[in-house]
């Protein structure tokens, strides 16, 4: 039986675990030249609206050291919901590719994509939510701070689809989430309110990004003004001034605190270039566990599929 991955919480608990077991696993034996040819031969079509360099490129070399091939459709070529439907678009897609990773504006169209397509579907963006960063972003927390359980992780910014994801992550593995964020940039309300009727994750919404770095073990922050928001970038500078995560407010977190961000960063912004470059940073390690962790969803994605893998 096919299976997607559209939303971390598609994944149980215990999925999400095993999920990270592997991809540490996996990422070592990257570095210990170790192959794993899992899907040899396989295709996977990689569907791009918004350009991106992460996640093609971390999508597109996880398949090869798989032992597969990655196909890249740009925005010109698959004009999703405009030149086809995308109920036909997937019916084509899965007769010609075993897997489709897609990064989409509209999430409706990634859940009517993983409605009629054959083969797994992986989420690779939308403007709800960014599963395959999140699960990066825990990944490389777990990494350096050994336990997700009780680590207060502060975003520090817009309620974006990045934010959105912590928040389905904190409806399936208790941690204490804190958003700062100016009045109007509030995550999405229904996302919210799941949440926290999930009752397992502290989850706190605040205007004061000080007083919310307060014992933090994790600042994380994100771009002000995200693709397709250009005309607003102007606001957006003069709203969020104050939010960003600099040496002064590093001082209030833990002295362990780790920093991180999804990248693309704009300095001087959400960011100070002194705070990335730090010793705190651990944004390339982030990046570098997007493939890891997206590997490892492959690999449990086929494993429920009944694909015979040990690892």
């Amino acid at each position: 039986m096919k299976r997607d991955f559209i939303a971390v919480t598609d994944f149980s608990k215990e999925e999400i675990y095993e999920t990270f077991r592997i991809a540490k696993q996996l990422k070592a034996d990257v570095k210990a030249g170790k192959e794993h040819h899992y899907f040899a031969n396989e295709t996977m079509s990689m569907g791009f609206a918004k350009p991106s360099l992460r996640t093609r490129v971390s999508f597109e070399t996880g398949m090869v050291q798989f032992g597969g091939h990655a196909l890249y459709l740009g925005p010109n070529d698959i004009s999703i919901g405009k030149r086809e439907s995308v109920k036909d678009i997937s019916r084509v897609i899965s007769r010609y590719n075993n897997w489709i990773m897609a990064r989409l504006f509209k999430h409706e169209h990634m859940l009517e994509m993983a409605k009629h397509a054959t083969v797994p579907v992986i989420n690779g963006l939308t403007d709800y939510n960014h599963p395959c960063q999140i699960m990066a972003d825990m990944l490389t927390i777990y990494e350096h701070h050994g336990k997700l359980e009780g680590q207060k992780v502060v975003f520090i910014g817009d309620g974006n689809n990045v934010c959105n994801s912590f928040l389905n992550f904190a409806s399936v593995i208790p941690y204490h989430f804190v958003l700062a964020a100016p009045e109007g940039y509030d995550p999405d309300p229904e996302t919210l309110a799941k949440a926290q009727a999930a009752g397992l994750s502290k989850i706190e919404v605040v205007r004061d990004p000080i007083e919310a770095a307060k014992d933090a073990d994790v600042l994380y922050t994100d771009v002000w003004t995200s693709m397709g928001q250009e005309a607003e970038r102007q606001k957006r500078l003069d709203d969020f001034d104050g939010f960003q995560i600099n040496a002064n407010l590093l001082s209030h977190a833990k002295s362990d605190a780790l920093v991180m961000h999804c990248l693309p960063a704009h300095y001087g912004e959400e960011i100070t270039e002194e705070t990335l470059d730090g010793p705190n940073s651990v944004i390339f390690d982030e990046a570098e566990n997007r493939m890891h962790a997206q590997k490892a969803v492959m690999v449990m994605l086929a494993k429920s599929g009944g694909a015979d893998i040990s690892i």
